[in-house]
């Protein structure tokens, strides 16, 4: 059981101006300003795999974090600044783990996995750093001052996408946050809060709900998102284009084509983008779902290729999309539109042709200007 008897003490200097202070607040005269904190953790009673210490500025969430865990603190890396994020893990892993290990704590952005950690944005860092940490660290870590220098709405995003990737890898995270908003998403499995002394096991719970709004968007909005596709910022000027927002902050984008067929003319996804500081919670893929679903209304097909690994899986697993070809390197000549014309987008990517075959929004649809048959 991690526990310890902490004393923190420093001189203080009779200055005028000390004493000044002492006279004006009643404060007790000393020569010394002492902190004292006595703590037990019971966290080898369970097995759990995050942990939470929270509490105001000041609290000593930190000594105690460091006393407690030492060299298991994690306060930064030591980030190469001209080589690509890729480069900074360990040498021992392969491409496919460390990209696996990334998209699992939400950040699934393949054209940033090239850029060196400084010029990344405080979420992307954010998430690259526990990434890291989970590469490097040998069962336990802790990560002080977690989500403190991001956006609260991405901070709340982040922390579940995290909290999950950790429980699935089997690790075991301590983060230290100022922030109580986090607890419903990062769902800690115990949490330990100094100000109070109070310490408390928790049962896993599900997350808030996340609120998207889509509209349908200009063109011009795909400015915002082309940096971040996994392929290319290329997009077609006759796509029909679709932005979710999430807080009123932009979220996810969505864009739509016409594909002509001799027997099956229906609509082709052409790109769906989810912003890195808000991957991890399934957006993209509701996104994507609730766009099909407007289009299905039309009573023609809606078909979609991709390369994206977690979107093969999830797609693979789901009641709403019927697989059309399974994942492969080229698209054979064969039984349907979606795969000839899968042949045009990729030929060395492992790719996947679904078509999507859930519920209709028909008065969603008419909403967005969709003709409904």
């Amino acid at each position: 059981m991690p526990s310890a008897s902490i004393l923190r003490s420093c001189p203080i200097a009779r200055t005028a101006r000390v004493m000044q202070l002492e006279g004006l607040f009643d404060v007790p005269v000393t020569d010394r300003s002492e902190l004292t904190w006595h703590v037990n953790l019971p966290i080898e009673d369970r097995n759990w795999n995050v942990g939470l210490i929270v509490g105001a500025s000041g609290s000593g969430k930190t000594i105690i974090a460091g006393e407690l865990f030492g060299e298991r603190v994690i306060n930064g890396f030591d980030w190469p600044g001209d080589k690509a994020l890729i480069d900074a893990f360990p040498v021992t892993m392969g491409i496919k783990e460390i990209t696996g290990l990334l998209s699992s704590v939400g950040f699934s952005s393949p054209p940033s996995w090239l850029r060196p950690f400084r010029v990344l944005s405080n979420g992307e860092q954010f998430r690259a750093t526990v990434a890291r940490a989970i590469a490097q660290a040998n069962g336990l870590f802790v990560i002080d001052e977690f989500s403190s220098v991001v956006d609260r709405t991405v901070a709340r995003i982040g922390s579940h996408a995290i909290g999950k990737a950790v429980r699935a890898l089997g690790a075991q995270l301590i983060a230290v946050s100022c922030h109580y908003d986090i607890i419903d998403w990062l769902q800690p499995d115990w949490m330990y809060d100094p100000g109070t002394d109070t310490f408390q096991w928790r049962e896993l719970q599900r997350r808030p709900p996340i609120e998207l709004r889509i509209f349908r968007v200009d063109w011009a909005a795909w400015k915002l998102f082309k940096y971040h596709h996994y392929l290319t910022s290329d997009l077609a000027k006759s796509a029909t284009c679709f932005c979710a927002f999430v807080e009123d902050q932009p979220a996810a984008f969505t864009a739509v084509l016409s594909f002509p067929h001799a027997k099956r003319s229906g609509w082709r996804e052409h790109r769906t983008v989810c912003l890195p500081d808000f991957q991890g919670v399934g957006i993209g893929n509701a996104m994507s779902e609730f766009v099909g679903s407007l289009y299905r209304a039309t009573r023609r097909p809606y078909f979609s290729t991709t390369s994206h690994p977690a979107m093969i899986r999830h797609r693979a697993k789901s009641a709403l999309w019927k697989m059309l070809r399974a994942p492969s390197r080229t698209a054979q000549q064969g039984r349907s539109g979606e795969q000839r014309l899968a042949r045009t987008h990729a030929t060395n990517r492992l790719t996947a042709g679904f078509e999507y075959v859930g519920p209709m929004r028909a008065e969603e649809a008419r909403g967005f200007g969709l003709r409904v048959q």
